[in-house]
């Protein structure tokens, strides 16, 4: 059955079909731009992109550059401070040989008489120092040594009490010179100490002084990596893949939904037709069943789900190109970063010769200044020979003075021998020419042989003339004399490795 239709109420549908169809039209026009302006857009980014990872590329093959740079450096630093090392561990062995020599000569004491005598003249350390420049002799501080030596110089104190000179006085005055031996003066005490300190001291500012040399240098490394580590950090961080299949995803996604809203636009284009002719032929006329009337009423109400959909499409197509926008605003920022990065590399790339250069500096100066430290280590190892060769020849010494002894008291045993043998001859001889005198003596004539009467000669033994009567010899202790015969049995086992010195 067919029904007259309400004017009103279609021209109200086809005002609502007018108005959806021209807000479909703008946002599929705006889509349309968007999608356009979103294809230049991912463009862009592609090509950013490109430009980024080129430039951090490169910056990281600088980056690269400069590690070898700081590794050459702190190589060359490592090398020096091994040699510097290696030249502390030989001052250390020179310096602990030494200081073992000098503890061994202030082990080894010096009996007084070495350096109590009459006269410098007469000492045999008359080239030494003594102390009684600088503070009170041996004597003064204790009366029990005496600090001078009396030789008898008569024959008869030569035969009798000179040659118990070596024996009964030290035998006398054993017990006192124990007691008394720690207040001797050691092989130490005749060693100029403030000379050996002024060496080390010297040692010392010289090795400080190449410390301070290679402390030039010393953040050379740790400031190249901190450098380093800022610009890595100040590069962007980027997507392991380029950005292609993100945009094509973006525009894609942005081609669908333009092709949703075209086939809505059709649809409302479509309906507003639809509803335009209706009215025309209503207003001609025409009549329409109420199933016609129903279907132009439920395409009508079906408009708002449509614009729905257009606006969820216009604003997905917007998102996509917001996307795109903040992908391209991110790039340039990235560019414009790394123009600074670029500039800071840049700046290292002018600091790194100098840094180079003062290495090489610094390496030459160190070179130098161990070339002298080299020499200090000769010094203390001529020290330390010097020192030895000093005990060496001091115990030699001791050795030497007890064979004089011995020389000079078989000496004196001969002439007590020729002594005692003369008078005892000259006693006989006395008596013989006595009994001759008084038996036959009175039956010569008086001026016959008149030297029968003479007493035998008299012998007398002394030295030659201008040789002293009594060679004067400290007394030496037999635990002195042991001691020297052991130190120097140890320096020649020490020379010949181990072996027997008799076996050489």
């Amino acid at each position: 059955m067919s029904l007259p239709l309400d004017h009103s109420h279609l021209f109200s549908l086809v005002l609502q079909s007018k108005q959806a169809l021209q807000r479909g039209e703008q946002l599929c026009s705006r889509a349309h731009v968007v999608s356009n302006a979103s294809v230049n857009i991912s463009i862009d980014v592609v090509a950013l992109d490109a430009k980024v990872r080129w430039v951090t590329e490169a910056v990281g093959e600088q980056l690269k550059l400069v590690a070898c740079v700081a590794k050459t450096i702190e190589e060359k630093r490592a090398g020096m401070g091994k040699k510097v090392q290696e030249w502390d561990k030989q001052r250390a062995k020179h310096s602990d040989a030494l200081d073992e020599v000098l503890e061994s000569l202030g082990s080894q004491y010096v009996p007084p008489d070495f350096y109590q005598t009459i006269s410098a003249d007469s000492s045999i350390f008359g080239s030494q120092h003594s102390d009684d420049e600088n503070g009170p002799s041996q004597g003064e501080r204790n009366p029990h040594i005496s600090t001078t030596t009396t030789v008898s110089q008569s024959p008869s104190s030569t035969l009798k009490g000179g040659l118990r000179n070596g024996k009964q006085t030290a035998k006398d005055g054993k017990s006192e010179r124990e007691v008394n031996k720690k207040m001797w003066k050691t092989l130490r005490d005749f060693v100029d100490d403030q000379a050996i300190e002024d060496v080390f001291e010297s040692i010392e500012n010289d090795r400080l002084g190449l410390d301070y040399t290679m402390s030039k240098t010393d953040e050379y490394p740790e400031t190249l990596a901190n450098t380093m580590e800022t610009i890595r950090e100040s590069l962007p961080a980027l997507p392991e893949q380029p950005p292609m299949k993100y945009t094509e995803d973006l525009l894609a996604e942005q081609d669908t939904r333009i092709t949703t809203m075209a086939s809505h636009l059709e649809s409302l284009a479509s309906h507003y037709e639809q509803i335009s002719n209706a009215l025309q032929e209503s207003e001609a006329g025409e009549l329409y069943n109420e199933e016609d009337i129903d279907a132009m009423n439920r395409d009508t109400n079906e408009l708002p789900s449509i614009m729905a959909e257009l606006n969820e499409s216009a604003d997905a197509i917007e998102e996509c190109h917001d996307k795109l926008v903040a992908a391209k605003e991110t790039y340039r920022t990235h560019l414009s970063l790394l123009s600074h990065t670029l500039d800071d590399l840049d700046e290292l790339g002018e600091i790194m010769p100098e840094m180079l250069q003062a290495q090489e500096d610094v390496e030459v100066k160190c070179e130098d200044e161990l070339n002298g430290l080299q020499n200090y280590l000769l010094t203390i190892e001529h020290l330390r020979d010097r020192f030895v060769s000093y005990q060496t020849a001091f115990n030699k010494l001791i050795l030497e003075l007890a064979r004089r002894r011995q020389y000079r008291e078989a000496a004196e045993n001969i002439v007590r021998g020729m002594v005692s043998q003369l008078a005892a001859m000259t006693e006989e001889e006395t008596k013989v020419r006595s009994h001759f005198n008084s038996e036959y003596g009175g039956h010569l004539p008086e001026d016959v042989c008149l030297c029968v009467g003479n007493a035998p000669t008299r012998w007398e033994v002394v030295p030659m003339k201008g040789d002293v009567l009594s060679e004067f010899l400290p007394i030496i202790d037999n635990e002195l004399i042991t001691s020297a015969k052991d130190r120097i049995h140890a320096e020649l086992e020490k020379a010949t490795g181990g072996l027997d010195p008799g076996s050489l």
